[in-house]
């Protein structure tokens, strides 16, 4: 359930090459965490595993978030063998009716099966990480209204199956900023049917402490986002993405976070044209003095992370 479910299939070829990928890590030489996910599955990417022994053997934090379906145990154990940090295996349900139902494959159809294999899968990798305590594995769930209810009976799961931890975010765009009958109107309404922010605060709250008690009881480490909108508080940055870290597509193309949820939405400038650094300091990241006035850019008004609903 994301993004690339409305947008054409692109396939293995959207992959960063693993020859871009040292030009940008070797240029960053004070690089202590690295990501390697974007809007598409990162296990099909042919070099994924390098990348990970490369940043590894650098001292760098490296990890990503996975559908856990290609996770098999092979996999599993060279992702340990290898010094994976952490890994986030997304599961949107507890019952495969319900999982399926919300990650349906880009022909829009669900894909039976695939929860049970993506449960067998992160059993495989407890195991396969046995007592080490790397990498830290994390389940995420994306809460909607279309699979909230099933929050408890997850943390109930995620305590037998042995992971480290249950995290729980909204939808991380609501895309208002974006024409209602443009590109990105079928992801903007969903969106809007299933967002349970602000508008379905109240029954939301009721199973989040449902949950967390669940957690509290089963010795389950939760994280659980907020419902409500909150002021920026003592960070009057609104967001720490453009100062602190990067977002950088397949293509090399550099965004100034992933929350923007689109290529073509806010980018800094190719790879191909200049340094990481030349980028960073470069005319578009004047989007910095933006987010600190009081009109920040258009695409920041419907980022959950940005609106502190993330």
């Amino acid at each position: 359930m994301c993004l690339v479910r409305y947008v054409p299939a692109i396939g293995k070829e959207a992959a960063l090459s693993f020859e871009q990928f040292l030009e940008l890590v070797d240029g960053l030489p004070r690089l202590h965490k690295l990501t390697l996910h974007g809007l598409g599955e990162p296990l099909l990417s042919p070099h994924l595993l390098p990348m990970v022994e490369y940043a590894s053997g650098r001292g760098i934090e490296v990890g990503f978030n996975t559908n856990g379906t290609l996770l098999t145990r092979p996999v599993a154990e060279r992702l340990v063998e290898i010094g994976c940090s952490w890994l986030h295996v997304s599961l949107d349900g507890a019952t495969a009716d319900t999982y399926e139902d919300a990650r349906h494959g880009t022909d829009m159809r669900p894909h039976p099966g695939q929860f049970e294999r993506v449960v067998a899968n992160l059993r495989g990798l407890v195991d396969a990480r046995g007592a080490g305590g790397r990498p830290r594995i994390q389940i995420v769930f994306v809460a909607m209204r279309r699979n909230l209810a099933e929050l408890p009976d997850l943390v109930t799961l995620a305590a037998d199956i042995g992971v480290d931890s249950v995290w729980v975010q909204n939808l991380s765009h609501d895309f208002g900023d974006t024409d209602p009958a443009g590109s990105y109107s079928a992801i903007r309404e969903y969106a809007a049917e299933e967002a349970v922010f602000d508008r379905e605060g109240s029954a939301a709250r009721v199973l989040f402490e449902h949950a967390a008690a669940q957690a509290r009881e089963l010795g389950v480490e939760m994280r659980l986002p907020s419902l409500e909108q909150t002021g920026r508080g003592g960070e009057t940055r609104g967001c720490g993405w453009p100062w602190d870290s990067a977002y950088v597509t397949h293509r090399g193309d550099v965004q100034p976070c992933c929350m923007v949820m689109g290529s073509d939405r806010a980018e800094m400038g190719p790879l191909g044209e200049a340094t990481f650094d030349e980028i960073w300091q470069a005319e578009p990241y004047r989007l910095r003095e933006a987010l600190l006035s009081r009109d920040p850019p258009a695409v920041r008004h419907g980022c959950s992370l940005y609106r502190r609903v993330f």
